[in-house]
């Protein structure tokens, strides 16, 4: 006949000698270091093809990964902006149509912050896929507020154009605004002391 034993306990440091997987402070820090390189490295670097190399990161090279990270960060942060940035650029590449007929919409309602977007007039599927990439590239050739204040007045526009159609949901037009808010905020953040 077998013996039963009690189970045996692990002791206080049991817990402390077992190595789980990635200390997410460590990934978290890591991918505020990426959006540091993006920006700030991006624009002092010498090589013309930097800007295109950016727009082939978020098309290409995996910064869904790291940017599944950034999607945790603060809006007043460099990882919480390139967050926005890509998502905005990855939407309007994915639903350029609709994005043109909410910008289109929005246009009359939302004057200057369509001047300051910068889109081609008629705002076609195809220049705002332009633009978007344009914005993008200035991440390694312009000012990043400027950057920011672009992509919140383009924003904007499309949230003025999705409450001017009626037939977006109220949480979508909310989101919008609530994006262009964010950017706008966060490029006079780094006019007037830098994001980090």
């Amino acid at each position: 006949m077998r013996q039963h034993h009690r189970p045996m306990r692990p002791g206080d440091g049991f817990f402390d000698a077992i190595q789980s997987g990635t200390d997410p402070a460590r990934v978290r820090e890591a991918a505020d270091q990426a959006a540091t390189l993006l920006v700030r490295g991006a624009r002092s670097s010498d090589d013309p093809e930097t800007a295109d190399r950016l727009l082939h990161l978020a098309d290409t090279e995996g910064i869904e990964t790291i940017a599944e990270v950034w999607s945790g960060a603060p809006a007043d942060t460099l990882a919480g902006c390139l967050w926005r940035l890509f998502l905005l650029r990855s939407w309007v590449h994915a639903a350029p149509v609709q994005v043109a007929r909410e910008f289109e919409a929005g246009r009359s309602a939302a004057q200057v912050a369509r001047v300051v977007a910068g889109v081609a007039d008629p705002p076609g599927p195809e220049q705002l896929k332009a633009m978007v990439d344009q914005v993008l590239r200035g991440i390694a050739g312009s000012d990043f507020a400027d950057v920011l204040l672009r992509a919140a007045a383009f924003a904007r526009v499309v949230a003025a154009g999705r409450a001017a159609l009626q037939d977006t949901p109220e949480e979508e037009i909310r989101r919008m605004l609530a994006l262009s808010e964010q950017l706008e905020a966060a490029g006079h953040q780094e006019l007037e002391q830098g994001l980090v």
